[in-house]
């Protein structure tokens, strides 16, 4: 199993969900997160004034997959989120050594 975290643009999430559900991924946890990478934000005038907003908002996507999902949603993710700008995001792959349903005490892929 491995579990995908991915940071994107807010305005590509739907076509990023869509692009998953057509693959069969069943659960993802979303998180509205504020962060910069090499954009280092940008500038903004409100009501006459400069101001710099130095940590842009993006969606987090978690998700833990079985290994012969991943290679699957990974490109699905990059060519749904990709706009070619900088500020696209990132997609971080780790292992994951078990997972365990509370429910019912499933393990492994079956608690996926």
């Amino acid at each position: 199993m491995t579990k995908l975290e991915a940071i994107i643009q807010p305005s590509r999430f739907e076509a990023v969900k869509e692009a998953l559900a057509e693959l069969g991924v069943d659960g993802m946890t979303i998180s509205d997160v504020r962060g910069h990478g090499r954009q280092k934000g940008h500038t903004e005038v409100y009501r006459g004034r400069e101001y710099t907003v130095d940590l842009v908002p993006k969606i987090k996507i978690e998700m833990v997959l079985s290994d012969n999902l991943v290679d699957a949603a990974v490109d699905a993710i990059v060519q749904t989120a990709a706009t070619g700008k900088i500020g696209d995001g990132k997609i971080f792959l780790s292992r994951v050594e078990e997972a365990i349903r509370i429910r019912n005490q499933d393990r492994g892929v079956a608690a996926l």
